[in-house]
């Protein structure tokens, strides 16, 4: 029989606390590490208050579940990217202010007004706000946004001065209130580029007209989580953290331990067959490689299917306490690891296969799958796909992580 995994073991039945079958593939998100980088990031930033974002069901973690451990921690906002995700925190009774920041002209702003769900807003928005919260008969709380430099959403500097005294218009007719003025940083994981210099100057000069127009702020914010960080003097009133809640480093050359933060995120899986093939036979769409000994090929059942990346090139995974890599090309359901010579193929199969985790038994991490890929550990965790079920473990505040969790 396959022996159950430590972290999925860590599961309970909703009904009573008996231990949870174990997925044959999941991915298990610790809210206990969530908890413990939240109270990190806290530290950090203090006197400045944490806003947990949680957008893109919290980069993949759940973000019902991550949301209320983040709070539990002491976060006080929420921040999400579409209104929509917004609404499904509201409808699972989670009271805490959310901002949600990316919008359309299809956008729901009148579900939103009635949820309490504060707005950020470039300009454009305004009219359809203000109709929204005249139909609601509720002021919006408005974020207005700058673009200091990164080029996306946000009102352009030579714009700044007319979307505020359209805002301001809004708000002395009562139909909105200016709570906030925000932007987002385009070099802060890079701390030796000076450009974000360049953008806090823009960023303070904003919020200087916004203060000169009579908005009575509640939060000025421009820190993400390698600002937050690194950078002091991005906190002002609030920082957004996306990454580092998850536990993940934004920097190439700092690790999450070397930052204090532990990640929440395992993707294991059951290895499904294992079979001796000889030397030199290939494997994978392409054959682009092959066996250069007789060997053991593995059977993941996870591809791209699943969120593993196809451009990725010798991806490691953990088995038995041994790393492996992926032999070919990923397929969309399955990958195959190539065990070598010496592995019993009969005791392999049923195993678990750790894709990334925490590495702190020196297995792979979202980092290691980042670098196979030619991308970013954001993506790694935030692409895996809703096919692989979420096991939430530790999701008590006063639980303790488990040993195996990772």
């Amino acid at each position: 029989m396959p022996r159950v995994p430590p972290a999925v073991r860590a599961a309970k039945d909703a009904d009573g606390g008996r231990p949870a079958r174990p997925p044959e593939r999941c991915a298990v998100v610790d809210l206990g590490a969530v908890r413990h980088n939240v109270r990190v990031i806290r530290t950090i930033a203090e006197p400045a208050r944490v806003m947990a974002v949680v957008k893109a069901d919290a980069y993949g973690h759940g973000a019902v579940p991550v949301a209320r451990a983040a709070i539990e921690a002491g976060a006080t906002w929420l921040g999400v990217a579409h209104i929509g995700e917004a609404l499904a925190l509201r409808a699972e009774g989670i009271e805490a202010p959310v901002l949600a920041w990316l919008h359309t002209s299809a956008g729901d702003f009148s579900a939103a007004v009635g949820a309490g769900i504060d707005l950020g807003c470039s300009g454009w928005e305004l009219r359809r706000i203000a109709e929204a919260a005249r139909g609601c008969g509720r002021p919006a709380r408005v974020h207005l946004k700058i673009d200091t430099g990164l080029g996306r959403n946000g009102a352009p500097p030579d714009r700044w001065e007319a979307v505020l005294a359209e805002a301001t218009g809004y708000q002395d007719r009562g139909l909105l209130r200016i709570v906030g003025v925000f932007s987002h940083l385009a070099l802060a994981d890079e701390p030796h580029r000076p450009g974000t210099d360049a953008q806090l100057g823009v960023f303070r000069d904003a919020v200087a007209l916004a203060e000169d127009a009579g908005c009575e702020l509640e939060v000025r914010h421009i820190a993400n989580s390698p600002a937050a960080l690194s950078r002091p003097d991005t906190h002002f009133d609030l920082v957004r953290t996306g990454l580092s809640l998850y536990g993940l480093s934004p920097f190439r050359d700092r690790s999450s331990a070397d930052l204090g933060l532990r990640p929440a995120m395992t993707l294991r899986v059951l290895v499904s067959h294992c079979k001796r093939v000889p030397a030199g036979h290939g494997v994978g769409y392409g054959l682009t490689y092959r066996t250069s000994e007789e060997s053991v090929l593995g059977l993941i059942p996870l591809g791209y299917a699943d969120g593993i990346p196809r451009t990725s090139r010798g991806g490691p995974v953990r088995i038995a306490g041994t790393t492996y890599h992926v032999a070919g090309r990923v397929a969309m359901d399955q990958t195959v690891v190539d065990l070598g010579p010496s592995t019993d193929s009969t005791a392999m199969a049923g195993h678990e296969a750790v894709i990334f985790g925490t590495g702190e038994d020196g297995g792979p991490t979202a980092d290691d799958w980042a670098r196979a890929a030619g991308t970013i550990n954001y993506e790694i965790v935030t692409r895996i796909s809703p096919r692989v079920p979420r096991v939430h473990i530790n999701s008590e505040p006063d639980a303790r992580p488990h040993a195996g969790s990772g």
